[in-house]
């Protein structure tokens, strides 16, 4: 019988007060649920919920890009054997806006995204369409497993 993996969690609100509809959705046990279905071993994840200008100015200083994305993961591990440590950082006004463009609750925009980070963090990546199939394949399998639908189905 295998373990559950475990998952030592921090969770950071300083857009909080802006957002305070996000926080709502976000209960730490919730996401936390999120996490462990992505998880493939132990892990020290930490989450920050920010608002477009700190997102923009970690996007254009990590990435080099101008704009504020919905989530940018920084993964910690050097390697395979490396415990699976990592920031998610979510920006709140982006996960908001996407979140009705596509017709979708933002709970499940919110947990879409932060399996899609957690897998980042785990080294998954989707650089060429073969690493992009995997991971939307892992992605899809989660987000069913956690009773939502498909992310990349578009709503009608």
């Amino acid at each position: 019988m295998t373990r559950p993996h475990s998952l030592a969690l921090t969770m950071q609100f300083p857009a909080a007060k802006a957002y305070p509809s996000h926080k709502a959705v976000l209960p730490r046990a919730t996401v936390a649920r999120w996490i462990k279905a992505a998880l493939f071993a132990d892990a020290e994840l930490t989450i920050r919920f920010v608002d477009e200008d700190e997102g923009r100015t970690l996007n254009r200083t990590y990435r080099q890009k101008d704009y504020a994305t919905n989530v940018l993961t920084f993964a910690y591990a050097e390697s395979e054997d490396d415990p699976v440590t990592g920031d998610l950082i979510l920006c709140c006004p982006v996960v908001e806006r996407e979140a009705s463009e596509q017709g979708k609750p933002l709970a499940a925009h919110y947990a879409h995204l932060i399996v899609h980070g957690t897998l980042h963090a785990q080294g998954y990546d989707h650089e060429d369409e073969t690493e992009a199939e995997e991971m939307e394949s892992i992605e899809t399998d989660v987000m069913r497993a956690l009773g939502f639908s498909d992310p990349y189905v578009p709503i009608p």
